[in-house]
């Protein structure tokens, strides 16, 4: 069994990291207006670097900035492509105590098109601190997520009258610049967070779609369609992957359900080069929607949780590797956790030597599976 010398990785990971409190006592003081924009980028910087080292002293070949520079995962980058206005999600008190993030409505109102360069100043800064021989990744939203939250109703009917093709056009014509930006300024690895392709795996989102006017089975195509104009626009070399993301925030998630109702469309119908997929407990399903995965392609298993500080068994994650491995070639397989530590800036509950010694232990297990 081979190593593997291009991304993904036979031991990878989602991205995003514990921000350390200096670099949240700076935003904060940004916020304030106690700090200018420049003073919060050098703290940033700072914290990046750390990061870097932190990745690569646990034996990580690809490298992220950990989202240091975002207060959310998605909102962050959409709301810089022209023509998308978004609101700041709100955090709403469930019953029992616990925290959950009320989706932040993201609304088209104009053409939606590239009107700068997001993240390649971001990109710049990450590659200069990432040792040769790494790779440096970037991760960015899924374009699905400008239709999902809202629907047709979410879009201007002034500027899209119809959303095919012309919406769906504009969207993959815009991240197809950000994709050429960044490949000019050196990327090779950018990964697509989605969380609509998981949602549609649970019935209540699926039945909120049905509210909103769209048919649940039909849209895991539509997006595999809308995917591949983004894919048919990525540089030659880069190496474009999905996140499968079922909602991370301070250690809750938002759906569950087996990935059967979208595996081929995601698996066969999307041209992407691989996906990572979360699988840290039941509420992910059995592994036999893999056997959707084509030649070619990787599937990145989310073995390890980055919601709870209890660690993993290396033994439990080889069993459960295998098991994969019945429904997809062990070559076309890696291992992972199962989403970021911090997909927003408030972070799961877990301690950082955790967030260390779950890494070490993807790093370890997959040297010890793949050699």
């Amino acid at each position: 069994m081979t190593t593997r010398t291009t991304p993904p990785f036979r031991a990878d990971h989602v991205g995003s990291f514990l921000r350390p409190k200096y670099l949240l006592d700076a935003r904060e003081q940004k916020a304030r207006g106690e700090i200018t924009a420049e003073q919060l980028r050098a703290v940033e910087d700072r914290a990046i670097t750390e990061i870097v080292k932190f990745q690569e002293d646990v034996g990580l070949q690809s490298i992220t900035d950990g989202e240091f520079r975002r207060t959310y995962f998605h909102i962050d980058f959409l709301e810089q492509l022209g023509g998308v206005k978004t609101d700041i999600p709100v955090t709403v008190r469930k019953p029992d105590g616990t925290e959950e993030l009320a989706p932040p409505v993201m609304r088209v109102v104009d053409k939606v098109r590239h009107v700068k360069d997001i993240q390649r100043a971001d990109f710049e800064y990450l590659k200069s601190q990432v040792s040769a021989g790494r790779t440096p990744k970037v991760t960015i939203p899924s374009p699905t997520m400008l239709h999902f939250r809202g629907g047709r109703s979410g879009i201007s009917r002034e500027h899209y009258p119809e959303l095919d093709p012309a919406f769906y056009d504009d969207v993959a014509r815009a991240y197809g610049d950000e994709l050429k930006s960044l490949h000019d300024a050196g990327c090779r690895y950018v990964q697509m967070d989605d969380t609509n392709m998981a949602y549609l795996c649970d019935e209540k989102m699926r039945e909120a779609a049905r509210q909103r006017g769209d048919d649940p089975n039909e849209l895991p195509h539509r997006y595999a369609t809308f995917i591949n104009k983004v894919v048919a626009l990525k540089p030659a070399g880069m190496t474009l992957a999905m996140h499968l993301c079922r909602g991370n925030f301070k250690s809750t998630f938002a759906a569950q359900g087996n990935y059967e109702p979208v595996a081929e469309a995601l698996l066969a119908e999307m041209n992407l080069d691989a996906y990572f997929m979360e699988y840290d407990d039941d509420r992910s399903g059995d592994f036999r929607p893999l056997r959707f995965l084509p030649k070619g392609k990787i599937v990145v298993l989310g073995l390890v949780t980055t919601k709870f500080g209890e660690m993993e068994s290396k033994d439990t994650l080889k069993r459960r590797i295998d098991e994969a491995s019945k429904y997809a070639p062990l070559e076309q397989l890696c291992l992972s956790p199962q989403c970021g530590f911090s997909s927003t800036v408030h972070g799961n509950n877990i301690a950082v030597e955790a967030q260390r010694a779950k890494l070490r232990l993807v790093v370890e297990t997959a040297a010890e599976v793949w050699g």
